[in-house]
């Protein structure tokens, strides 16, 4: 138990985040439409997503190693420092003729790879800084600053390319990283480092997490399904930007991003006020047919009205199937395992991830040569057949009764709308 409470700190961390998400969003939003108006690729695209994407999976487990054996506050102070240095290649590369390609991935994979020591770090931090009664409350404000780079950067990044260049997005984006490196600085002056203490090795830590998540067939499939999930989400996070920039400005995109992310807020908030009670497997079937069809119906019409509708709808489903996950898996692992087994199922599922961005782009400018048609239009039929699989899979859950005996241990547990199995 703390002595006193240190939230007022926690929250200038996390305001520094905030403010560090909306940068972020902006130059990812900024990024995608520069290099679509480059090369007119949603391969492109993707292959910049992908390198932002791959240091945070691959180094996501070493750096909560680092996290738990080091001082947290001065691995977020490098993380977050370290990684403005690509942001700021990428901004002196465009001051000449314009950045190429090559030279926008590597500003993003350098970027990406000294942020992946801030997450881990920062989630533990609040351990250290917080009593467990206010664990709750922060972790609510963590998932709002995680979608400030979806509900405010779009709209804001399209209207000040309206009346600027992308080259004001990363500078913006890179002022963005100092609030959160000063922030960790005042709060580790006055929160001392914990002394080092005796751990599991790495091998044995990820050996005991492994048999924690393959001992259970249900859990398996549910970390597959989670996989498919993020294959399923990332492909359409990667074809949604090509296939509205074919008929529409950018200050449009990123109207209509903002509109389609408000349905995770929507639901998120339903989520944290009603929560679910019973009926998980149902419940996370039925979301993921809505989020099916809605991607069905994202592709079908070139007019931004009906695809902000569909998006809207996709993203408000996805907290209901990712609440679902949470508390099956959740509940069906022991306690004293939970941060190794949830380590390793951050990973696996996140492996979706990395395939959609390593195929969908290519995907869509393959069918977009093939069949002699608009990249957009292309993209939107790679959407749509994407959501009738993710339509098929959410009626295949019915099938295991492993998945279904799952149920029995969630009766009686409480609800949590955070912390979701597909680490989103």
């Amino acid at each position: 138990m703390h002595s006193q409470s240190n939230f007022p700190k926690f929250m200038l961390l996390w305001a520094g985040e905030f403010i560090s998400a909306i940068g972020g969003g902006l130059t990812s939003f900024g990024l995608g439409v520069y290099v679509f108006g480059q090369t007119g690729s949603a391969g492109s695209m993707a292959l910049v997503t992908l390198l932002a994407f791959l240091p945070t999976l691959l180094l996501g487990v070493p750096a909560g190693v680092l996290a738990d054996r080091y001082d947290r506050r001065l691995l977020m102070m490098l993380g977050d420092g370290c990684s403005a240095l690509g942001i700021l290649y990428i901004l002196l590369c465009m001051t000449g003729d314009g950045a190429a390609l090559w030279q926008i991935c590597l500003g993003v994979f350098v970027s990406s790879t000294f942020s992946s020591l801030l997450e881990p770090s920062y989630r533990a931090t609040m351990t250290d800084l917080l009593t467990k009664e206010e664990y709750s409350k922060a972790s609510g404000l963590v998932s709002l600053a995680g979608s400030a780079r979806y509900l405010i950067s779009p709209a804001l990044a399209g209207a000040l390319l309206a009346v600027s260049d992308i080259k004001l997005l990363l500078a913006i984006d890179i002022c963005t990283f100092f609030p959160t490196v000063l922030a960790a600085a005042v709060v580790r002056r006055s929160i001392p480092g914990k002394p080092a203490e005796h751990r599991d090795s790495f091998l044995d830590s990820l050996r005991q997490g492994w048999q924690a998540v393959t001992g259970n067939r249900g859990i398996l499939i549910l970390i597959m399904v989670s996989a498919a999930l993020t294959c399923f989400m990332g492909t359409f996070q990667i074809l949604a930007q090509p296939l509205i920039l074919d008929f529409a400005d950018s200050a449009t995109l990123g109207i209509g991003e903002t509109v389609c992310a408000c349905g995770m807020l929507v639901s998120s908030l339903f989520l944290g006020i009603r929560g679910i009670r019973q009926g998980y497997v149902r419940k996370l079937s039925l979301s993921l047919l809505l989020a099916g069809i809605c991607m069905v119906g994202f592709g079908v019409w070139e007019n931004i009205y009906p695809i902000c509708l569909f998006g809207f709808l996709f993203f408000a489903a996805l907290p209901f199937a990712n609440n679902c996950l949470d508390c099956l898996v959740r509940t069906n692992i022991a306690d004293e395992l939970q941060g190794r087994a949830w380590g390793l199922i951050g990973f696996l599922s996140q492996i979706g991830y990395a395939v959609a961005y390593g195929t969908a782009g290519a995907a869509a400018d393959g069918i977009a040569a093939g069949f002699h048609m608009n990249v957009g239009r292309s993209a939107a039929r790679v959407v749509m057949v994407v959501g009738a699989l993710l339509g098929v899979t959410s009626l295949a859950l019915y099938l295991p009764g492993s998945v279904r005996r799952l149920e029995n241990q969630c009766d009686s547990a409480p609800t949590e709308s955070s912390a979701a199995a597909t680490g989103r």
